[in-house]
Parts: structure tokens; sequence; C-alpha cells
């Protein structure tokens, strides 16, 4: 069993973006950090449920990698979509019946709500915990698969900093952004106790793999 966290970053490295609007709530910032990600087969098979398609690299690879051996998942209130619907109590999710997980996964938040089952097998949880609690919950539902930190970067990096994750991968996005949330601040000497790789994909993403 591992804990492993994915994200994608700039250049500069920001996780996140700040040109969200109500009617955008991704902004196009964002879709120009993911979208070497978006573009894989593995994506558009598994989040976009597309029988073809998609780009067939070194970012499809790291793509597949991201979904195998995963047991449940551990992600932050904004991640779900709380922040963006704090008063909807049928909200389940930006991913409708079919999500992309099929394991548990335990939603991080202050406000209780009862648990979601969804048809495809996935049930999302909602636990106000540390780090180390929610770990342990996720370890036990994960029955001897890997536990995912699957973000946003606030609650990647909370785990990062209580030396919780055996493996992160980030993609590095050769975009420059300027503001939002640094994946590397606060985390001085993150590399200490890690073997570091590098690779770099057709579309000039850099994938960047701290391991134990």
């Amino acid at each position: 069993m591992a804990v492993r966290a994915d994200l994608n970053i700039s250049l500069d490295g920001f996780a996140t973006t700040t040109d969200q609007t109500p009617q955008d709530p991704f902004g196009q910032d964002w879709s120009r950090l993911v979208a070497p990600y978006v573009a894989t087969r593995t994506f558009r098979e598994r989040v976009m449920h597309e029988a073809e398609g998609g780009t067939t690299g070194v970012d499809d690879r790291y793509a597949a990698e991201y979904f195998e051996g995963i047991g449940a998942e551990i992600m932050g209130a904004g991640m779900f979509g709380l922040h963006s619907f704090p008063d909807d109590p049928s909200w389940q999710g930006w991913w409708g019946d079919e999500t992309p997980f099929r394991y548990p996964v335990f939603i991080l938040t202050h406000t209780a709500r009862a648990p979601i089952d969804m048809p495809d097998g996935t049930q999302f949880e909602f636990l106000d915990a540390s780090p180390e609690e929610a770990l342990e919950r996720a370890v036990d539902a994960a029955a001897g698969g890997d536990v995912r930190i699957g973000g946003g970067p606030t609650v990647v990096k909370s785990f990062l900093a209580a030396g919780l994750v055996d493996r992160l991968h980030v993609g590095i996005t050769p975009i420059l952004l300027g503001r939002g949330t640094s994946l590397w601040e606060g985390l001085r000497g993150l590399e200490d106790g890690y073997r570091v790789s590098a690779e770099t994909a057709e579309s000039g993403v850099t994938h960047l793999t701290f391991s134990r």
C-alpha cells in the first residue's frame, strides 16, 4: 500500500487558477493548465466516457498510472465542489452518475453531510478529520489498494507537510500563471528522503516524480 498524489502545476509552481467566474467556474487558465492531461486517451475513456480518440504518448502513460491500483481517495471540499455549491443539499460532485472513481472517496469538510452512494459503486463520505485520521479511514477502506490524495493543492500540501505521501507526481505544464496557490510554498526541503526523476512528454509537460 502506498499513499500517492498527482497534480498539474504551472511553470511558476501554481496549482490553482484565479480567473473563474460564475458563468465559467473552472476558468480558461484551468483549461490551459490541464489541457495535455485532458487530451489523453485515458482521460477521455475514464472521465469523458469516450471510446475513441486521445493522445497515447508519455502524458497518457502517466494518466493511466493515475488510476492504477487505487483503492480509496481523499479530497478537499473544493475539489468536490462544495465551495461552489455550498447551499445545494443535492450536490453530488462534478462527475454525474458515472464517476472516474468506483471506490470509496473521503471528502474533508467541516460541513456534515450524509454519505452518497453513486450508481457506479463510488461512495462519497464526508469527514471533519486531520490528515492522519482521514488517512487511517482511507487505508481501511482501500483494502490493500493504494490511497490517492486527490486534491486540491491545499489538501495535498497538508499531507506532504505531515510526511504522509509516498509518491508525488507533478505534471509541470509550460505556461505561466503568475498567481494562485503555490504547490511548493512552505515545503522547503521536501525533496529530502525522496528519489526524484523527471521525464518530458511530447506536449512539453515535464513529469516530475518524488518517490520514497
